[in-house]
């Protein structure tokens, strides 16, 4: 053998954020999940209350002095779906009132109980360690069956399609470079010592083999011939490589069309109702019950997180919806115009109704005349005239 390479493959690992598939999937989720808008909201007596308070400003801008909101819902919903459990610690001031709210990315966390009260331990990769209680941690999972506490703590279900995955791509790599290489034999037609032959095979390999030899060509006379030895190294082709990378976005819920952009309307409203919204309703939940007392939350008081979902229909949907919605009051001038991404105007928060609606109770003498016959005629005014 002149020349040669002997293909080699390494186990994958446990951080599957490593792979290309699995965190193209995840960003996926977290990029669009991040766009969900976190308000407070009271409800009295049936009745939706917005609130422009200070808790809505900080989850809506700057969770902590270091994330904007974008950045922080990201961290969380990443961290969610790579350890199918995701801690939110959230700091008070003295006073009671919520200060920040930091995810927490922890190598390792327990569960513990102290005189009926559970508490937090969370152990990070510096060697330090925190103790905080339970009711100031905002907990997400995923996968949650075995554990009574946690999701699922392990991605057993996924370690072998990443295994196969990250093969295949050291197979793809060893072709490139066993293609590369030249192979063959130096035969010679004469009978040489094994001293010689190594000698020879040497001069062969120096100055023909090398980056030197610009040409390509080598010479050699009757005493010896080369002969190429063919090499054709098996790969996965496109079909088997797709189906092997569905097997992870099925793992986390997508497909190829949301993780590379090209969904189509039908395509998002699915994505948004099998993942985002199961999403925007756990955090709703979760948020709630950590960030108010029981009186609060018996007032009515609420964070959920809800999504323009009109953002990703096509301009024709659009516009139908537009004009249904607005005829009937139920959107003003502003909110169609963000709907379009347009800044909002003065007086847009007002609200119009077409005059070709009326209340069912008054249908009837809107249509003969208040008093009136069925030709809108009133009967006093005949007797009158």
């Amino acid at each position: 053998m002149l020349n040669g390479f002997a293909p080699t493959f390494t186990t994958f690992g446990n951080e599957a954020y490593d792979s290309d598939v699995v965190r193209a999937a995840i960003d996926a989720i977290a990029r669009n999940a991040a766009k969900l808008k976190p308000r407070h909201i009271r409800r009295r007596d049936g009745k939706l209350e917005p609130s422009n308070s200070r808790l809505e400003r900080l989850l809506q801008i700057r969770p902590n002095p270091y994330m904007d909101t974008y950045s922080f819902l990201y961290k969380v919903i990443t961290q969610l779906y790579l350890k199918n459990n995701s801690f939110i610690f959230v700091a008070w001031n003295e006073n009671g009132t919520l200060r920040e709210l930091y995810p927490v990315n922890s190598a390792s966390t327990e569960l513990l109980e102290n005189n009926g009260e559970i508490y937090v331990r969370f152990n990070f990769m510096s060697g330090q360690q925190a103790v905080v209680p339970y009711n100031d941690v905002i907990h997400l999972r995923r996968f949650f069956y075995k554990n009574d506490m946690y999701g699922e703590t392990s991605d057993a279900a996924l370690n072998p399609t990443l295994e196969l995955i990250h093969t295949t791509n050291e197979g793809i790599q060893n072709a490139i470079k066993t293609s590369a290489n030249l192979r063959g034999l130096l035969k010679y037609t004469t009978m040489l010592k094994d001293e010689d032959i190594r000698k020879n095979k040497e001069i062969f390999v120096r100055d023909y083999m090398s980056v030197s030899n610009n040409g390509g060509i080598a010479a050699l006379d009757s005493k010896a011939e080369y002969q190429e030895l063919k090499n054709e190294p098996k790969m996965v082709d496109e079909k088997q490589m797709s189906l092997i990378e569905n097997k992870v976005y099925k793992y986390f819920g997508v497909n190829e069309q949301i993780v590379m952009s090209k969904y189509s309307e039908d395509d998002w409203n699915s994505f948004y109702e099998s993942i985002l919204e199961p999403l925007a309703l756990q955090m709703s939940l979760e948020f709630t019950q950590k960030l108010f007392t029981e009186t609060e939350r018996n007032h009515g008081n609420e964070i959920i997180f809800e999504a323009n979902r009109l953002q990703y229909a096509s301009n024709q949907t659009k516009i139908s919806v537009i004009e249904t919605l607005m005829d009937r009051g139920l959107m003003s001038m502003n909110e169609a115009r963000e709907v379009f991404n347009l800044a909002p105007i003065e007086d847009g928060e007002k609200r119009i109704v077409s005059l070709n609606f009326v209340s069912a109770d008054l249908a009837d003498q809107y249509q003969v005349g208040k008093g009136g016959d069925e030709n809108g005629q009133d009967p006093s005014e005949d007797e009158g005239s």
